[in-house]
Parts: C-alpha cells; structure tokens; sequence
C-alpha cells in the first residue's frame, strides 16, 4: 500500500514538474530534458508488462494533456515500455529471474547508465521522428535528438543520486 502511494505521488510531480517547468526550458535553443521517463525506467524489473504499457501510455498521455503535444508523448512512452525489458535485460549484472528496482545501488553506476542512455535515446528518436515528421532537416533532427538525450541523461542521472542518497 506505501509503496503503491509512494509511485503515484512520482506519478503526478513527474508529470507536474515536466509539463510545468521542464517543456519551458531549450538549453542552446534544442536540449529540452523529459525527466517524467524516470518513472519508467525505474519501476520494478519484474512488473507485468500490461501493467508496465499501460501505466507508460498514462504517463505519457498527462504528459501530451497538459502539455499540448497529441499523442507524441504517449507513443513514444509506450514504445520506451515496449523496449525496456530488452534493454534492461542487456545491461543487467544479475540473473534474469532477480527481482529488484533498477537504479545506481542495484546495478552500478556503469551499467545503470548504459541502460539509461539507450533507453532515452530510443525514446528521443521516436519523439523527434515524430515530431518532425520528414527528414528533410535531418542535421537539426539529429542535433535535437543528440542535445535531449545528453540533458535528460544527466537530469536522470542526478535525480536518481539524489533520490538513492537516503
């Protein structure tokens, strides 16, 4: 039950922090960081993956509601869930029937940031592909993907150090 509450409480300040703050901040003009994706990318390994698509395409859902973007956010949150295990999978020092959070204390600092940096660079490439829409401007398109991935690395990254820290 705490920990049910402890994740909706996550639920709603990721979203309250991306959709207000964050979606309003273009370091250089192009790296926009989504921090929400910690939500995701942090849930239990062993979460069933209905739950896992559904509690994503939410998230994402919210995020394309309060912050005027239809549908991008959704999908790309969906297909971030999709393609978590395989990337959890990858990068996993344990055996695949371990149960556990994925963060820096269970994982290391190595391999939680490998884990990291695909997973968000799989999700930026879906939103700017579909944000886009063409490739006509494929080096701004690529400029974009390469800057919020870098910025929502880090920011995840902190915010995992800083929630672990206790």
């Amino acid at each position: 039950m705490v920990q049910t509450l402890h994740r909706i409480v996550w639920f709603v300040v990721l979203i309250l922090v991306q959709t207000e703050i964050l979606n309003h901040v273009h370091t250089m003009g192009y790296a926009t960081p989504v921090v929400f994706i910690y939500y995701i990318l942090v849930l239990n390994s062993e979460t069933p993956r209905k739950s896992l698509l559904l509690q994503a395409f939410l998230l994402g859902l919210c995020v394309d509601v309060f912050g005027n973007t239809p549908g991008m956010y959704a999908a790309a949150s969906t297909f971030l869930a999709f393609s978590r295990r395989p990337l959890l999978q990858a990068q996993m020092l344990r055996e695949t029937t371990d149960d556990y959070e994925p963060g820096i204390q269970s994982m290391g600092f190595g391999s939680f940031l490998r884990y990291v940096a695909s997973a968000v660079l799989a999700f930026m490439v879906v939103v700017r592909v579909i944000d886009a829409f063409s490739f006509f401007h494929w080096v701004e398109l690529l400029l974009r993907i390469v800057t919020d991935t870098f910025m929502t690395v880090v920011c995840i990254m902190g915010i995992d150090v800083m929630r672990r820290k206790r």
